[in-house]
């Protein structure tokens, strides 16, 4: 079985057209006998892309409904590096009942397992497994086989950059640290006037790197820059970062 999958992933890396994503998207699906299989790439514009299993019925219902926007697993992956279940996921509003129910409807499967992808300036896409099994042999498949879903759906996105490079948003101007510094902080909810006491320069000079950062950005104000700075990567932010110690496993045996 490892041999297949080698050989398929072999296949899957030598793609150069979308018709072959979709054929070695098929012949996975098939090698992990599943319900669907989908690569989903929600470009920064709205747009979308992709290929798998999904009836096309649904799949264009899914797009004409804007179902996007509600989606739970949609916004759970967005969120996060790690793999969802769709089991745990909040179901209870009506917009995500509807797109539940409807899904059914449609013969997606009562199991989903959705993997997140989030590549160079800010691409995000989605790779999915679904099946109509009962929860302890879905339980039982996903912990058999997540090392090698995680491989296929990294290799998958890495083909489909290659394929789709138009897709990607356009590259901007690289911050400076200074730029980059100044947007971090105020990614983390603090005020100007207590990230330029933080980074010792004034408020003036912490102006003209705001405007400057956002001209690089394209962005039409502050919260804008901010925004398009988190998405496409360029600054990471955290709710604990300012003030947690820098913890290192080993830092303190390697300094003896």
């Amino acid at each position: 079985m490892q041999a297949n999958l080698r050989q398929l992933l072999q296949t899957l890396d030598q793609a150069t057209e979308l018709s072959a994503l979709q054929d070695s998207i098929l012949a996975l699906r098939d090698h992990f006998g599943v319900a669907h299989m989908v690569y989903h790439w929600v470009c920064a514009d709205g747009g979308q892309f992709g290929c798998g299993s999904y009836p096309p019925a649904w799949v264009q219902h899914y797009v004409d409904q804007g179902y996007l926007r509600i989606d739970p697993v949609v916004t759970a992956c967005f969120r996060r590096a790690q793999p969802v279940d769709w089991k745990t996921l909040d179901w209870s509003g009506k917009p995500a009942r509807l797109v539940r129910a409807e899904a059914l409807r449609a013969g997606l499967g009562t199991q989903g397992y959705t993997i997140p992808l989030h590549g160079p300036q800010g691409q995000f896409a989605l790779f999915s497994v679904t099946d109509t099994t009962d929860d302890p042999r879905w339980a039982r498949f996903i912990d058999r086989h997540y090392r090698d879903l995680l491989l296929c759906a990294h290799t998958f996105n890495h083909r489909a950059i290659a394929i789709e490079a138009q897709r990607l948003p356009a590259p901007v101007k690289p911050l400076s640290p200074r730029e980059v510094d100044v947007l971090t902080h105020l990614a983390m909810g603090l005020a100007r006037a207590q990230v330029a006491q933080r980074l010792e320069i004034s408020e003036h000079t912490l102006r003209a790197y705001v405007e400057s950062a956002r001209f690089k950005l394209g962005a039409s104000n502050t919260v804008h820059a901010v925004a398009r700075a988190v998405a496409g990567g360029l600054i990471v932010t955290g709710g604990t970062a300012r003030d947690a110690p820098p913890l290192w496993p080993g830092r303190a045996a390697a300094a003896e």
